[in-house]
């Protein structure tokens, strides 16, 4: 009886060593797969700002978690790592997953440039909440960083995916693309298992209006690498009244064009392997005064964004500030539920 208590537990101690590791996250032909079995991301990005500030908070986490359980969220993506054991823990219990994103030059706080994005990865490469290491979002949209050359980021690309090869063997690398990489940037970043592509192409997905070929097609010409979309959707205002749909503050016209292009990418799961909808939350700091919610603001090659052309930066969330949930959470919470029941 003694031995077999002794067997047991040794059994259960080897079971948790093994949880506290993490999933082994890795990557075929069009697959992401977390411990062998396909993974599609039902995703969000993630960039939590309080009214009247403009960094990034936590304190409403745990209201912000139960939303996206409940609208069947399953991936998080982040702009700039989460260095805080307790925050990664509770996103872990929820049953999500993270993208960790690093940017090139954000001061030697794990970024690229002063090779501090390593360190990061060292401490928390077996966390369960990880699911892949992204790195840099839309770089290609300014060579003006690089010396006004986008050889020298793609070349820091490659190689910042190289040393995170080296330390970390269970979870894969990637890169949120300003829409889709050309051949020349696919064979110069060997080191890229997943590529995410930031994409504003109306509701459709396509190139050139409704009777072009859409990003999947056009990414399955190119490579058999596992993609996502890193960023697609709608804002909730109008610039103009257009399509049917009236200028200002317009919640339908964001719900009717993210049901379209959720549905999109969820019919072209062969290929693709799923989204993370820009964005959570509005964001009142992006655009003007950080106390109210402002019009405009930029972004680059964002005329696709439906139904105006027009991005209004504060105005993405699929929750208010104030966590209402808008006209478009109950399509994500639909759409999110018909694709986990794909699975």
């Amino acid at each position: 009886m003694i031995k077999r208590i002794h067997c047991t537990l040794a059994a259960t101690a080897l079971l948790l060593a093994a949880s506290a590791l993490g999933d082994t996250v890795t990557t075929s032909r069009y697959r992401i797969k977390v411990d062998g079995n396909r993974y599609i991301m039902r995703g969000i990005c993630y960039h939590p700002v309080p009214k009247g500030q403009n960094k990034r908070s936590f304190e409403t986490l745990a209201q912000d978690l139960e939303l996206m359980q409940e609208a069947g969220i399953n991936t998080i993506r982040v702009y700039a790592p989460i260095d805080d054991k307790g925050v990664l823990d509770k996103i872990n219990a929820a049953g999500i997953k993270v993208i960790i994103g690093f940017g090139y030059n954000q001061g030697g706080l794990y970024d690229m440039l002063s090779g501090s994005f390593i360190d990061y990865v060292k401490k928390y490469k077996d966390h369960p909440a990880i699911l892949m290491w992204e790195l840099g979002n839309e770089y290609n949209y300014h060579p003006e960083w690089f010396e006004g050359d986008l050889d020298n980021w793609y070349e820091a690309l490659n190689e910042a995916a190289k040393l995170i090869h080296q330390i970390d063997k269970n979870h894969p690398t990637s890169s949120a693309h300003g829409e889709l990489p050309d051949q020349d940037v696919l064979s110069s970043c060997k080191n890229i298992d997943v590529w995410g592509i930031n994409a504003y192409r109306w509701d459709h997905l396509k190139s050139g209006g409704d009777e072009g070929e859409t990003i999947f097609e056009q990414w399955s010409a190119l490579s058999s690498k596992p993609m996502y979309l890193s960023e697609a959707g709608a804002d909730s205002y109008m610039s103009i009244t257009s399509h049917g749909y009236k200028k200002g503050e317009n919640q339908q016209a964001q719900a009717d064009a993210n049901k379209n292009i959720l549905q999109t990418v969820f019919s072209n799961d062969k290929v693709c392997s799923g989204v993370t909808l820009f964005s959570f939350s509005d964001g009142w700091w992006k655009a003007g005064n950080p106390c109210v919610q402002d019009t405009g603001g930029s972004a680059p090659n964002s005329s696709g964004v439906p139904y105006d052309g027009a991005p209004n930066e504060e105005y993405w969330g699929i929750v208010d500030i104030d966590r209402n949930k808008k006209a478009t959470f109950p399509v994500v919470k639909a759409a999110y539920s018909e694709a986990a029941r794909k699975r």
